[in-house]
């Protein structure tokens, strides 16, 4: 920046040519402000003073950058594909989420083959040595110390101490495998005789709809008789399904918005009835029942007195052979409902209105 004083050839309206002992350039302009490229690679923005000669200016060369501001350019690109990135992941976890509410029904714990079960012999005869424990035996009788262990007596007597060591673990071992057959066995024979401590000792066991507490919910469980079991499950729609949708902008920005009342009612809707199903279809699987009667509660709006109070607002009695006819991949869960008999008032505005439970 200075005061200077130039000369320039005119070839055009508004177009100079300016020579200089070392460079040559062309100027631009009208009188008073112009900007001038020289050979040289310095560009030049003037303000002059009409009349005078005189001129202010700044000038800047065409070569790179410096380096610094290279790297903060490049800082900022990072931070912005960073930030993409990141919202691209947040919509993806929340259409993820969504998904799996809708479609629990899909996920069924394994048959369990109670018969299979109370068939299977002892891992062994309880009057003769275990598998584990001849196993280490075996090891003990092979035992051969080796030239260390010859030479420090110590050495042979420490593996010696281990090898007793093992043999004891390895008799433990076999007592804690055949006290788990026995008990399984036991089991097996209170199942299939119907015995409803059984059933609830099985549940109580081997917990199943375990990945439904995930999402907050609890249940209870009372057996009726040896056909039918009774589930009551704890909705807790309020901390599952959630009031804001999340996308991307075509920015590729995160975006937020509420859902509307309908949308999420209907969420909530498909969010309970595939629950019911995955509940009769473990329970289905868990044990030798012909029915599974599924209340779902949540709190909700009394209108006879005005306060929120905990309610059955879904209520189906599941039979077995209805729902393993049933295309799990294909059905809608609300929809199902119809082929069973239930209990239900759902409004599109309000959501699930409180009902009475199915009869036995």
């Amino acid at each position: 920046m200075g005061i200077r004083f130039r000369k320039s050839i005119k070839i055009a309206p508004g177009v100079r040519a300016n020579f200089g002992t070392k460079s040559a350039g062309l100027s631009f302009g009208t009188r008073g402000m112009r900007y001038s490229v020289n050979s040289s690679g310095r560009r030049t923005a003037t303000v002059g003073i009409p009349g005078t000669g005189l001129s202010y200016s700044t000038s800047s060369y065409g070569k790179s950058r410096s380096k610094t501001y290279a790297d903060r350019q490049a800082f900022k690109e990072l931070e912005r594909q960073q930030k993409a990135l990141e919202a691209e992941q947040e919509v993806a976890k929340y259409n993820n989420y969504i998904e799996s509410i809708q479609s629990i029904h899909k996920e069924c714990d394994d048959q369990i083959n109670w018969d299979h079960i109370n068939n299977c012999a002892p891992p062994f005869d309880l009057n003769s040595k275990g598998p584990a424990e001849l196993k280490a035996l075996e090891q003990i009788n092979n035992y051969k110390p080796g030239i260390f262990a010859k030479i420090f007596k110590s050495l042979e007597k420490s593996q010696r101490s281990k090898l007793e060591d093992n043999l004891y673990t390895a008799m433990e071992a076999d007592r804690d495998s055949f006290e788990s057959w026995k008990n399984l066995n036991e089991l097996s024979s209170m199942v299939l005789r119907g015995d409803l401590e059984g059933y609830l000792m099985v549940i109580d066991q081997m917990d199943p709809l375990d990945d439904l507490l995930e999402f907050g919910s609890g249940f209870e469980f009372g057996a009726v008789d040896k056909d039918t079991l009774i589930v009551n499950f704890d909705v807790k729609m309020d901390s599952v399904v959630p009031t804001e949708s999340k996308s991307l902008t075509q920015t590729g920005r995160l975006s937020s918005k509420k859902i509307g009342k309908t949308a999420y009612y209907e969420l909530a809707q498909d969010y309970v009835c595939s629950c019911a199903i995955r509940i009769a279809r473990d329970m289905f699987a868990l044990l030798p029942l012909t029915t599974v009667i599924v209340n779902a509660q949540d709190t909700v709006l009394d209108t006879s007195n005005g306060y929120h109070e905990v309610k059955t607002i879904l209520s189906v009695k599941f039979d077995k052979d209805t729902v393993n006819s049933l295309n799990m991949d294909s059905i809608d869960p609300s929809d199902s409902l119809q082929n069973f008999e239930h209990n239900m008032k759902f409004l599109k505005t309000k959501g699930f209105q409180s009902v009475d439970e199915v009869l036995i």
